[in-house]
């Protein structure tokens, strides 16, 4: 059995953990009513985004920027969600303690529990029901108050590393999506024709290395 990611996988460069995250399984075991481990709810990640602060003109860039940055500055392999326009967005903090940098997973394609998913997000279209990154949140019925601070192997949501790489074939890199500051970094990675991706489309395609 596929042990979780831990802690400490985390503790590096955020868009290299970003484009290895793509394939993994997102796992969340939604508790019953006495708190016990019930329904199984999985999915296989096939978007993500890298934040990497210290040179992120997207964390960096104003008042407003540099203190939303400091939430992320907790110690990697830590859950934490971001607020966009009201909604809570998963992310995993990423770099040593003190460094703001994450992870932020966009969309996920369901594997089980599927039918929880829709309980919990009422959707019309399947693939519309987590094909973005507070679609996800709310289909897992995740309580960030709940998740928010606990290690990213927790047994309640964890995440499983992919039976093996994917190739760069397979991977589209991508401008990041809904930002001005530093919008033009290929710091957003998917599953090349994955029908899962989020919708909204990047402000241009970027042949360029991750790394860079």
């Amino acid at each position: 059995m596929t042990a979780p990611l831990p802690p400490a996988h985390f503790a590096g460069n955020p868009v290299e953990i970003a484009r290895n995250l793509l394939g993994g399984t997102l796992v969340r075991q939604v508790p019953d009513h006495e708190n016990r481990v019930g329904i199984r709810l999985t999915g296989t990640i096939v978007e993500v985004e890298a934040y990497d602060c210290p040179r992120d003109p997207a964390c960096t860039a104003g008042r407003f920027h540099a203190a939303r940055s400091a939430d992320m500055a907790i110690p990697p392999g830590t859950w934490l969600f971001w607020t966009a326009h009201g909604h809570p967005l998963l992310q995993v903090a990423c770099r040593p303690e003190g460094v703001s940098a994450s992870v932020l997973i966009r969309a996920i394609q369901p594997l089980e529990g599927l039918g929880q998913m829709l309980t919990f997000r009422p959707v019309t279209r399947e693939r519309d029901l987590t094909n973005g990154p507070a679609k996800l949140v709310y289909a897992l019925g995740l309580d960030p108050a709940r998740i928010s601070g606990r290690p990213v192997n927790a047994p309640e949501l964890h995440l499983l590393p992919p039976p093996a790489p994917l190739p760069d074939e397979m991977v589209e890199v991508t401008a990041r999506v809904g930002i001005r500051e530093g919008r033009t970094l290929p710091w957003r990675f998917t599953v090349r024709g994955n029908p899962w991706v989020s919708p909204a489309a990047p402000s241009m395609d970027l042949a360029l290395s991750p790394a860079e």
